[in-house]
């Protein structure tokens, strides 16, 4: 018997609530565990997640698009998470956020035609004193000036040759970043 890919994706989120409880409390990490999978949290997922757990799909709607970190949109392999702090800024944030739109021909909030990479902000990366700091994927990086931002893609642009069949879960760490 053939499972289609929905039927399949509401398995997989009924298991997810099984491991984190069927109440409103299982809401972030069955989402998040949605996102970390799949890499974005579609209308539909939203749906199913409301079915499951029994509550209004407004009120999943209005926690996935308050989280920052919880896409509606498919993203690239590689998310760049930029800090938009005043503290960043004063240590030279433009400057990177300019340098990597640059380098990969994109502007914050858009993706590579490619869909290795995209670029977000962050509110704030608990970096304050190591700023301009970025976020890659689960990886942070500090102290990030324009000629670091050139080894920072590569090391990505390596990873994502090396494991370009591999699943995308699997990719969510970088190596240790060049120094």
């Amino acid at each position: 018997m053939l499972v289609s890919e929905r039927e399949q994706l509401r398995a997989n989120i009924e298991r997810q609530v099984k491991e984190f409880g069927n109440d409103r409390s299982a809401l972030i990490p069955v989402l998040q565990d949605v996102q970390h999978k799949y890499g974005h949290v579609s209308e539909y997922v939203m749906q199913v997640v409301a079915d499951i757990l029994h509550i209004h799909p407004v009120e999943v709607y209005g926690v996935a698009s308050f989280y920052s970190f919880i896409g509606h949109k498919q993203k690239g392999r590689f998310i760049i998470r930029l800090c938009r702090t005043i503290s960043c800024d004063m240590q030279g944030k433009d400057r990177v956020a300019r340098q990597l739109e640059n380098d990969l021909g994109i502007q914050f909030g858009e993706t590579t035609p490619d869909g290795n990479f995209t670029l977000e902000w962050a509110n704030c990366l608990g970096m304050c004193d190591q700023g301009p700091a970025l976020l890659v994927n689960e990886r942070i990086y500090t102290k990030v000036t324009p000629e670091t931002v050139h080894d920072i893609l590569e090391e990505c642009r390596t990873l994502f040759g090396v494991y370009a069949l591999q699943e995308k879960e699997t990719l969510c760490e970088l190596p240790t970043p060049v120094k």
